[in-house]
């Protein structure tokens, strides 16, 4: 079954969000802090997804209240930081939620992301991930982490489902 196929049965994104949902880079700042930067063109799709019914799921192992900031005005409610078992974690939603495996895409970008993306229907990768990742992705974006990778599976699944051509009702954030 190609790809394209896989990603018309989606319900639920999982993201991992350093490699991801940001290019992986961390600016260290005088006072300790660490700061990302995301794509304004994923949080589109991100918020676009969720008026459609698609739940989102973020499972990061790092942690960032500006991250959490970000991710929660872009109407997400599943954000989990500082996470050290993401499968675990993974096949808990999963359970609660009652989804089937075929329903899940799973975006990661490097090691701790191999075992949790093995429980997801579609794995997905940005075009930067390591190769273990890119190994048993089902689906490679030709965008790199935090320059739209995120947008381009989004789109992909909405466009299938017939959710994309929609009236833009939403902010740019």
């Amino acid at each position: 079954m190609n790809a394209l196929a896989l990603l018309k049965n989606v319900k639920l994104f999982v993201f991992d969000v350093d490699g991801v949902l940001t290019d992986g880079s961390l600016i260290l700042l005088d006072n300790g802090e660490m700061a990302r930067q995301m794509n304004i063109k994923d949080g589109y799709a991100l918020q676009l997804a969720i008026m459609h019914g698609y739940d989102i799921l973020i499972i990061s192992g790092g942690s960032s209240s500006a991250v959490k900031i970000r991710l929660q005005k872009l109407g997400i409610q599943h954000i989990f930081l500082g996470v050290i078992d993401k499968k675990n974690l993974l096949l808990n939603f999963v359970a609660e939620h009652r989804l089937k495996k075929e329903e899940i895409l799973y975006m990661g970008d490097d090691l701790p992301d191999l075992l949790p993306m093995k429980e997801a229907g579609v794995a997905c990768a940005p075009a930067d991930a390591v190769a273990e990742i890119k190994s048993i992705a089902h689906y490679i974006s030709p965008a790199l982490g935090g320059k739209g990778c995120v947008r381009d599976v989004i789109e992909k699944v909405l466009k299938l489902n017939g959710h994309w051509n929609e009236p833009n009702t939403l902010s740019s954030m």
